[in-house]
């Protein structure tokens, strides 16, 4: 191992402050983690360096998921750093999820030190030895990944890393950081005082890194730059030409449109077709749900009206979004029948003309070909809730909020420039479904791979990278997964808001048993758990509420908007009720268990009845 390319009287510092100091020239403003022996001195490395800030987390999954809601708040890179081990294994879901979602990541992985590689070394993950590779292990699920074996190779290694995280599809990006390499000494480029003929550290040829040691995915960047994709312009006269002669258009626009910042663009475009906008369901917070022209929520978790509108359009315009299953189940009939155009980076999901490239940059061509008169937007009846059964009806029972009552009560109280992140099961189906997105603030579902939990870190990442009152809206089982990183909101007075949803179950498991399996098998209702007065002995200065109602729940909620800090409001739901979430739907409307033995001994297929399965 060399320690970096070193003259007499040249400035040289730790890799790991050189490390530090790039994140912050890059304008990263925290790095989340848990530390550990082989990625310690990375984290004295950012509290010396006083300008990015450190924040430990109580496990590396919910570290992953802190930089996943930093990066979809501010646009910016997101920064995990984790030691070796068992340390690095716990990235693994969060980074598949960073992957899936196509969010800009750092993961810097610390491992022990290269001597020790192969000889039996505690973690040993350098695949020497007859240990494993970690290197194996991240590639499949980052966008670029490095074993970083000297120092001056992070020279060249972090900006392609880097890079690499942003640039389309974006992904994580993974640097391996043996522990001797974060403590050696290396020349700070252009930083030499000697007024002596040395040729300049960026002039000088990098070291030869294995190419065994750098997985590279076909769409990385080579360099620590990539050149813009140019549009294709017979690309865009197509398309432009379809729209150009479509009376009706129906736009589902997707998570990318918040990706790119083009929520105007969308707006202009739909505005010159009068077109009516529909959005996935990880994406209601790219068009504004209280315009005429919003025609709901797509999918599993949507509304109806979005396939009312599509069986009348004559085109189908998706922007920013592949149109993955959740946001098309339902829809398949229609689409079949419909013409499809897609603006994203990526092909769609589904037959249809593709626009490939920059998504603002399409959208702008795209509009610049459209007449300028603005058209009208055919009247539509708007989305409508589906129908669920509240704690009225016999299957539901005891002393529970509803979740439309819950949902209405958060809607009330939620800040116009309030980030939301919806958790997975009944809450995030409900949520989806019912609660408006904020007009200044992102709506945040994780379906990438829709992992509980997800959003305990998420909310307090991003409520510390912007300092907006972020809600948590998560599920008991959810809560009990990853809900200790409330201490982390704790200790750092994040201002998050979490509201957990209690059933005393995994409900939508239990649905699922009791709909397409025969019967409740009971595994997933637990015993009743009181959240609220165990979060309020855990954590004496945390504002915690139990509510028994929505006015409790509404009044909870706005006591949280005036503080600077967390607060908790746990309230008991039936794990019975029926969320709006489509493969759910025709059992619920079948009316019961004698229906259901009923269809037992029907030959109809689930298409012909209209059922919707999800897994």
């Amino acid at each position: 191992m060399t320690t970096g390319t070193q003259t007499p009287g040249a400035e040289t510092v730790r890799v790991a402050d050189y490390l530090a100091g790039e994140l912050a020239g890059a304008g990263v403003t925290h790095v989340f983690g848990v530390g550990g022996a082989n990625i310690e001195d990375l984290y004295d490395a950012v509290h010396r360096g006083g300008t990015v800030r450190g924040v430990v987390a109580k496990h590396e999954f919910s570290a992953v998921t802190m930089a996943d809601g930093y990066a979809r708040t501010t646009r910016g890179l997101g920064v995990v750093a984790a030691t070796s081990g068992g340390g690095a294994m716990n990235l693994v879901p969060g980074l598949a999820e960073a992957y899936a979602s196509r969010v800009p990541l750092l993961a810097l992985v610390g491992q022990p030190p290269t001597v020790q590689e192969g000889h039996g070394a505690f973690q040993d993950t350098s695949g020497k030895g007859d240990s494993f590779d970690a290197g194996e292990v991240f590639a499949p699920i980052s966008r670029f990944c490095a074993r970083v074996e000297d120092a001056d190779s992070l020279v060249e290694l972090l900006p392609r890393a880097m890079a690499a995280a942003r640039t389309e599809p974006r992904g994580p990006a993974v640097l391996l950081l043996p522990k001797d390499v974060q403590q050696a000494r290396i020349r700070l480029p252009g930083r030499d005082p000697v007024p002596a003929p040395v040729v300049p550290a960026q002039a000088a040829p990098s070291p030869a890194v294995p190419s065994s040691d750098v997985v590279i995915p076909p769409t990385a960047p080579a360099g620590s730059s990539a050149p813009a994709v140019r549009l294709d312009d017979a690309a865009v006269t197509e398309v432009s030409d379809v729209l150009r002669g479509a009376d009706t258009v129906l736009v589902i626009a997707g998570e990318g449109v918040a990706a790119a910042d083009a929520r105007a663009e969308l707006s202009e475009l739909a505005r010159n077709l009068g077109a009516w906008v529909a959005v996935t369901p990880d994406a209601k917070d790219v068009f504004d749900n209280r315009d005429p022209r919003f025609a709901g929520v797509a999918g599993v978790m949507g509304h109806a009206n979005v396939e009312h509108c599509l069986r009348r359009a004559d085109v189908c315009l998706l922007v920013g979004t592949r149109l993955p299953l959740l946001a098309r189940g339902g829809l398949e009939r229609a689409l079949a029948a419909t013409e499809v155009v897609c603006l994203d980076p990526e092909r769609p999901y589904v037959p249809g003309t593709a626009l490939g490239g920059d998504l603002r940059d399409a959208l702008r061509a795209v509009t610049g070909r459209l007449p300028s008169d603005p058209r009208a937007c055919p009247r539509h009846p708007g989305p409508r809730p589906a129908p669920t059964k509240g704690p009225d009806s016999p299957a539901v029972r005891g002393r529970t909020v509803s979740y439309p009552q819950a949902l209405a009560a958060v809607e009330a109280a939620l800040p116009e420039d309030a980030h939301v992140f919806v958790d997975a099961g009944n809450t995030g189906a409900s949520a989806v479904h019912l609660l408006p997105a904020p007009r200044h603030g992102r709506f945040v579902v994780a379906l990438g791979m829709g992992g509980m939990g997800y959003t305990f870190g998420a909310g307090i990442g991003a409520a510390l990278a912007t300092g907006r009152r972020t809600y948590v809206l998560a599920g008991d089982g959810a809560f009990f997964m990853h809900g200790a990183e409330v201490h982390t909101a704790v200790e750092h007075s994040a201002p998050v808001t979490f509201v957990v949803f209690n059933n005393n179950a995994h409900a939508m498991c239990v649905l699922r048993e009791e709909f397409l399996q025969g019967g409740v098998r009971g595994d997933d209702l637990f015993g009743r758990t009181d959240i609220a007065a165990g979060m309020a002995a855990a954590f004496p200065s945390l504002d915690v509420t139990g509510a028994e109602d929505a006015a409790q729940l509404r009044e909870a909620l706005l006591r949280g908007n005036t503080g600077g800090g967390p607060a908790f409001v746990a309230l008991d739901c039936d794990p019975r009720e029926v969320p709006p979430f489509l493969p759910f739907q025709s059992f619920a409307e079948a009316g019961g268990r004698a229906e259901r033995a009923d269809r037992a001994d029907n030959k109809e297929s689930s298409d012909e009845r209209r059922v919707v399965h999800v897994g």
